[in-house]
């Protein structure tokens, strides 16, 4: 018995990174997932290799910040896969540069991509999920949401931004069965992440009380145990996974 037995989950920015292993973890306990990504190219290999493992998935085209792929993901999800018991609001990107630097193009297109994306998907998954009385939806913050880094005036906000949207959909959604609750991951190890100058990865390690980045798999952990019945008393919850930095 899985976690997440005949359940179906939709995961954004699913192709690569957190958001794929957050799919794979899920498929693993039981779920069907739909993988949304703007790469849709990337998301049908990603889907094909679980597929492979025996995984029901499919892949989906979609821009989080176009409200009409957001609704036909979430409604491919529930044709295709039956139902939508969880929603992961993951997809993100980095336009990094001082405020001084920073042009307001990419400030927008960051704001757009974390807040309004994870906005959209929060509302017409809670729209599937009023009708069965009960989902789990995850958004993805960050820490720096929390302490703010130099340089992502616009992903900092974002990130903020988040909590409070997950706070105040947790407020509206809870008498319906729906939980809604955020993760806050610190330093992980990705593709972006690994692509840091040596000198900044080695001074982030040592704000670390643990002594080492965090794994997508880590993140993936927590985001199953919210999708579960696990924290089926959680709501309005952000969980910081940061190996204790910025305690």
């Amino acid at each position: 018995m899985g976690l997440l037995d005949g359940k179906a989950a939709v995961v954004t920015g699913a192709a690569q990174g957190i958001g794929l292993e957050i799919a794979r973890t899920f498929v693993r306990e039981g779920a069907s997932v739909a993988l949304g990504d703007i790469n849709e190219a990337a998301a049908e290999k990603s889907a094909s290799e679980l597929a492979a493992e025996g995984a029901t998935v499919i892949a989906v085209r979609c821009d989080v910040t176009e409200e009409a792929e957001v609704e036909a993901l979430v409604a491919r999800c529930v044709e295709e896969l039956g139902s939508l018991d969880v929603m992961v609001n993951n997809a993100g990107i980095t336009r990094d540069a001082t405020i001084r630097n920073m042009t307001l193009a990419d400030f927008r297109a960051v704001i757009d991509v974390h807040l309004q994306g994870a906005w959209l998907g929060t509302r017409f998954a809670a729209a599937v999920m009023r009708e069965q009385q009960r989902g789990s939806i995850i958004n993805m913050s960050s820490i720096s949401g929390k302490v703010g880094n130099i340089g992502q005036t616009n992903y900092s906000a974002a990130k903020a931004g988040l909590v409070g949207l997950t706070k105040a959909s947790a407020k509206e959604l809870a008498h319906l069965g729906i939980r809604v609750n955020a993760i806050q991951p610190g330093l992980v190890r990705t593709a972006m992440t690994e692509a840091m100058r040596q000198d900044i990865w080695e001074q982030r390690l040592t704000e670390i009380p643990m002594g080492r980045a965090g794994e997508v798999q880590d993140i993936a952990n927590v985001a199953l145990f919210l999708a579960s019945e696990l924290a089926g008393y959680m709501t309005g919850t952000v969980l910081e996974v940061t190996g204790g930095r910025y305690m």
